[in-house]
């Protein structure tokens, strides 16, 4: 999915993409989200939980981000993981990512493009087809919402933490450091499917 944006610069909306603070208020999906630990200065590992349409079971993922700042464009890439302290839980199922990320390009001053790519298995007994044709929907819908959040990102960031950009200045990271060596691979094939009927 890709959308111009008019009326916001790259800086902006690559900061709103990294600001899991920020998040818990502008995506009413989110129950729970938040950084795990450092693996290097542009690289960490996250947990993000999310409300799903009822009947269906919430989801949650443990992802691997990393993230490279070029001339005009910032590129943010994520995959699954397994993170020995968060194991699958009870009550949500455990997705999984095999390749997410953004690109932000700027076009002016002012003005960018966000192209979002989203290669998810939401596990459970969803079939297929459902998946697809709800992204059709559900991508759009979450690019608008990205949009609205970072016209309003900078009046918000300059009561919490102003200076406080650690995506930015790696030196202001205070989360603990582990090494991937202890994280494994998250393979679709090695979750159950759970039945939500």
């Amino acid at each position: 999915c890709c959308i111009d944006i008019p009326d916001v610069p790259a800086e902006t909306v690559y900061d709103v993409l990294h600001d899991t603070e920020y998040r818990r208020k502008w995506d009413m999906s989110v129950i729970e989200t938040h950084d795990i630990a450092q693996l290097t200065a542009n690289a960490d590992v996250g947990y993000y939980a999310w409300k799903c349409p009822k009947p269906l079971k919430n989801r949650d993922v443990v992802t691997l981000r990393s993230w490279q700042v070029l001339d005009k464009s910032y590129i943010i890439i994520s995959f699954s993981v397994k993170h020995p302290q968060y194991p699958p839980r009870k009550d949500l199922v455990r997705a999984v990512s095999i390749l997410a990320g953004y690109l932000v390009c700027s076009t002016g001053s002012n003005s960018c493009t966000l192209t979002y790519l989203a290669q998810v298995d939401p596990k459970g007994s969803l079939p297929k087809w459902v998946v697809s044709k709800a992204s059709q929907y559900l991508a759009p819908k979450m690019m608008k919402k990205i949009h609205k959040a970072c016209l309003k990102y900078p009046s918000w960031k300059q009561q919490h933490n102003a200076g406080t950009k650690p995506w930015l200045h790696p030196e202001q990271n205070k989360l603990p450091t582990m090494v991937l060596s202890e994280l494994a691979l998250q393979h679709a094939a090695s979750l159950e499917d759970i039945d939500e009927s």
